[in-house]
């Protein structure tokens, strides 16, 4: 850790004027937040989503209810709050369906009712945030719902939800438990159906490693949908054929979790390798096939590396676990994120990386895969490395989108305690030619 502060400043600097020489890789641009923003811990855990039909088109959020949108291909952002009847309270997700309409899905706190004791969702045919409608799942106010994500069926154009359903938060008691849960929507957010469960196996509601968490859904080409997660039992799947009215009575093992996914990266609050969901339904020559991405410590504390296994026979078989981050020395990589863009098949990866610097400074990499998985090449993609603080909430996540070529990454970073947020304007073709 940097004690004396003008030996910060000079580090900062010199790193400037290198870049300044040798010239960022891409355009960075820094996303502000709406003066209306009041949560101390605002633009982290952010989730962004590109419109399929129109790539210029872009929205974002962050917690604990900001919104941001686009029209320029994220060259300038405008920023807003979220306002629900059901309350906002964090774990944003963001998603464009193949019609344009903009999804905000988050946690609820309504004030006639129970923290996080629903699924919400704020729906909206206008991307500027300025005319939403609201629906949730069903309350139950006896239990906590936490960590939603969702999937299109490109098919139908259902909408998909999952999350954790804890029996009490934070609770020792072995009886409580943790399991995760289903909803969907077939009528474009409107409505949502009754929850489900389709986990067989749980785990305690301590919010760790014993816990089932990190439930991300996705969609071939045919409507199979597929959800996997982790917990106590390592990385399991289970799918449904038929629009998630039926699933399988016990969910598919896909691959161990070794040390479980939370664990413990120096200056960090609190950090996860919690898994991530694609399936490759471009017309490309791995059309079909199932990608999972997750971060781990199988390597040991003082390493933390990210994953990738794939499946191309709907989830039977896995491939060994390929590293996707591409240094050789032990260092830290980790809150990874992942996108397919549909329209070649490519991989895309985004994640925080320390093997450059000491003291817990920090960059952010993206990698690519053009070959399905089979080999990978990344880069920094960040200006300057920030310096987190185990005392200020740093979020759960990053993330990226990839549509038509245009690829955009989004993450959290921090100087002198101030959190900020950033995205990076990518191009396939130039990113190629940088990573070749």
């Amino acid at each position: 850790m940097f004690q004396n502060c003008r030996f910060f400043l000079l580090y900062c600097i010199i790193g400037m004027l290198i870049l300044s020489a040798c010239g960022t890789p891409f355009r960075i641009i820094e996303i502000q937040k709406s003066e209306e923003s009041t949560y101390a811990f605002a633009q982290t855990e952010p989730s962004i989503a590109i419109d399929p039909n129109d790539p210029m088109v872009m929205v974002a959020g962050t917690v604990m209810n900001d919104y941001y949108f686009s029209n320029n291909g994220g060259k300038k952002w405008h920023s807003t709050v979220l306002k629900s009847p059901f309350g906002v309270n964090g774990d944003p997700v963001l998603h464009i369906s193949q019609n344009g309409r903009i999804y905000y899905f988050h946690l609820s706190n309504p004030e006639n009712g129970h923290r996080l004791d629903r699924i919400a969702c704020a729906h909206s045919d206008f991307y500027n945030g300025k005319s939403w409608e609201y629906s949730a799942t069903a309350v139950n106010s006896t239990k906590v719902q936490d960590k939603p994500w969702v999937a299109e069926c490109p098919v139908t154009g259902n909408l998909y939800l999952t999350w954790t359903q804890f029996d009490a938060y934070k609770s020792p008691d072995p009886k409580d438990s943790s399991f995760i849960f289903f909803a969907k929507s077939t009528d474009e957010g409107k409505t949502w159906s009754n929850p489900i469960r389709i986990s067989k196996l749980g785990g305690d509601c301590m919010d760790g490693n014993q816990t089932v968490e990190g439930a991300v859904p996705a969609v071939d080409n045919q409507g199979n949908l597929f959800v996997v997660w982790t917990g106590p039992h390592g990385l399991r799947m289970n799918y449904s054929m038929d629009e998630g009215e039926t699933w399988l009575e016990e969910e598919l093992f896909v691959t161990d979790h070794p040390g479980g996914w939370s664990f413990d990266v120096p200056g960090i609050y609190r950090c996860n390798g919690l898994p991530i969901i694609k399936i490759d339904r471009s017309k490309g020559e791995q059309r079909g096939r199932i990608y999972i991405n997750w971060s781990d410590q199988s390597n040991g504390e003082n390493q933390t590396d990210v994953w990738l296994v794939h499946s191309d026979d709907q989830g039977k078989t896995w491939t060994a676990p390929k590293r996707v981050n591409q240094n050789k020395e032990a260092s830290h990589q980790f809150f990874t994120w992942m996108d397919i863009d549909q329209a070649s098949g490519y991989l895309y990866f985004v994640y925080y990386d320390r093997r450059n610097h000491p003291d817990n400074f920090t960059d952010v990499f993206l990698a690519a895969s053009f070959d399905g998985g089979e080999t990978f090449a990344d880069m920094k993609i960040s200006k300057e490395a920030f310096l987190p603080s185990e005392n200020i909430f740093f979020g759960d996540y990053t993330n990226i989108a990839a549509v038509k070529g245009v690829i955009r990454p989004i993450w959290t970073t921090m100087h002198f305690g101030k959190i900020g947020l950033n995205t990076a304007l990518i191009n396939e073709r130039k990113l190629k030619r940088k990573l070749k």
